[in-house]
C-alpha cells in the first residue's frame, strides 16, 4: 500500500491572475500551450506513486471539472481510490484576505479518515515545478518531522513581492514564516507544499477550527511553530511562482528556453494533461515561425516570433505575433500585429488591428473578446 495520499488546495489567499481567473479557478488557467496549472500538481503526485487525490474545490469550478473529468489521463480513474472532488463549504471563502480553507478541511475529515494512507501531501497550484514527493517523505522520516514544507532559495527578492517566506535555522528547522510581506526578510520561498502525517493533520484542523481558526497556514501551522518540529526541504530545480499577470507572462516566456522546458517537463517524470485528438498544426507557404511553442490543431499563415500558441489558433496571412501568448481557438486577422499581448480563449482580432504593449506590462484581452 502506498504511504501518501494527496490533497490539492484550491483556496487562494488573494485574487491571483485576476484578469485570467474571472470565470475560472486558478488551477484551470491555461499554461505552456496545452496544459492547465493543475496538471503540474497532479502529475507530480502521480509520478510519486500517489493514487488517492482529493481536490478542495472553490468558486466557479465547472471548467476545472470539464478538464479533469474522471482523471483518466493521470491514471486516476480507478475502482478503488483515484480522484475525488471535495465540494466547497457554504459561507465565506475568504476572510480578511486569508482563505477559509480550514472549513474545507474540516468538512472533509471523513474522506481523510477513510483513506488507507498514513501521510498526506498538501499542495496548491500557483507554484509550477516538477518534483518527487518520495524524496520529501524520506527527508520527513529521517528528520522525525511533524511537518515538512518545501522551499526554494531565491536570489532576487524584488521579483517575488507578496510571497510567503520561511526563516530556517542551521538544521533546516522552520523558525519563522512570513505571509505575503511587502518586503521579505528571508530568501526561502515557501512552495505551498506540505508533508504531514494524516492523524496529525486531522488533529491540527480540529484544534484550529475549535478555536476560531479559518486559515490552515496561519492558524494550524504558524501558531504551532514552537510546538511542532517543522522542517524545510530545499528544492533546487526550476520553479515558476504565478502570483500576477507579469509573473505569468515572464515564466511563460522562459519556457522558450530549452533548458527551462526540459527541467519543467522531464526532470522527475512527464507532465500529463487532457487529451484532445486534433490534427497537427498546418503551416502555409507564407508562414514564418521562430523560437515559439505551437500546439496542435492550429493554422499558421503569418509570422510568429518568440510566442506561445495554444490549440486551435488561426493566424491569417500577413499577421504578425511577437512575444505574445495566444490561447485556445483564438483568431488573428490578416495584417494584424500583436506584441507583448496575452489573448485569452476565443479572442478575435480584426484584420489590420495593431496592439502593442510594454514588454514588462503585457496587456490581457479577455476571453471571447472581439477587437
Amino acid at each position: 500500500m502506498k504511504r501518501m495520499m494527496g490533497i490539492i488546495n484550491l483556496y487562494n489567499s488573494k485574487d491571483l491572475l485576476w484578469e485570467l481567473t474571472r470565470g475560472r479557478p486558478l488551477a484551470a488557467v491555461p499554461f505552456a500551450g496545452r496544459y492547465r496549472l493543475i496538471d503540474f500538481t497532479l502529475s507530480n503526485m502521480i509520478n510519486s506513486g500517489i493514487t488517492n487525490v482529493g481536490i478542495l474545490m472553490q468558486g466557479n469550478f465547472r471548467s476545472l471539472m470539464d478538464h479533469l473529468r474522471s482523471g483518466k489521463e493521470w491514471d486516476l480513474a480507478r475502482k478503488r481510490e483515484g480522484l475525488y472532488f471535495l465540494p466547497p463549504v457554504t459561507g465565506i471563502n475568504v476572510e480578511n484576505g486569508f482563505p477559509n480553507d480550514l472549513s474545507a478541511f474540516q468538512s472533509n475529515l471523513d474522506y481523510l479518515q477513510n483513506s488507507r494512507q498514513s501521510h498526506v501531501v498538501i499542495s496548491g497550484c500557483s507554484m509550477i515545478c516538477n518534483l518527487d514527493y518520495n524524496y520529501g517523505l524520506a527527508f520527513h522520516q529521517e528528520k522525525g518531522a511533524d511537518i515538512t514544507v518545501a522551499y526554494k532559495e531565491m536570489g532576487d527578492l524584488d521579483s517575488y513581492p507578496y510571497s510567503s517566506m520561511l526563516g530556517l535555522d542551521e538544521d533546516g528547522r522552520v523558525r519563522d514564516i512570513e505571509i505575503n510581506p511587502v518586503r521579505a526578510r528571508y530568501r526561502n520561498l515557501f512552495l505551498e507544499m506540505y508533508i504531514i502525517e494524516k492523524k496529525l493533520l486531522m488533529e491540527l484542523v480540529d484544534s484550529a477550527v475549535s478555536r476560531g481558526g479559518t486559515n490552515f497556514l496561519r492558524d494550524a501551522v504558524m501558531k504551532n511553530l514552537d510546538k511542532l518540529k517543522i522542517y524545510g526541504i530545499h528544492y533546487q530545480r526550476y520553479v515558476a511562482h504565478l502570483m500576477s499577470i507579469r509573473s505569468y507572462y515572464r515564466h511563460s516566456m522562459e519556457l522558450l528556453r530549452p533548458e527551462v522546458w526540459r527541467n519543467l517537463f522531464f526532470a522527475n517524470g512527464l507532465i500529463y494533461t487532457k487529451i484532445k485528438d486534433e490534427a497537427p498544426t498546418k503551416y502555409n507557404d507564407s508562414a514564418r515561425v521562430s523560437n515559439s511553442l505551437i500546439a496542435n490543431g492550429c493554422i499558421v499563415e503569418g509570422t510568429v516570433e518568440n510566442s506561445i500558441i495554444f490549440r486551435g489558433v488561426k493566424i491569417h496571412k500577413d499577421a504578425v505575433v511577437k512575444n505574445s501568448i495566444i490561447m485556445q481557438k483564438s483568431e488573428i486577422g490578416s495584417g494584424a500585429t500583436l506584441e507583448n499581448m496575452i489573448c485569452d480563449k476565443d479572442v478575435r482580432i480584426s484584420a489590420g488591428k495593431c496592439l502593442i504593449a510594454e514588454p514588462h506590462y503585457p496587456m490581457v484581452i479577455s476571453k471571447g473578446s472581439l477587437l
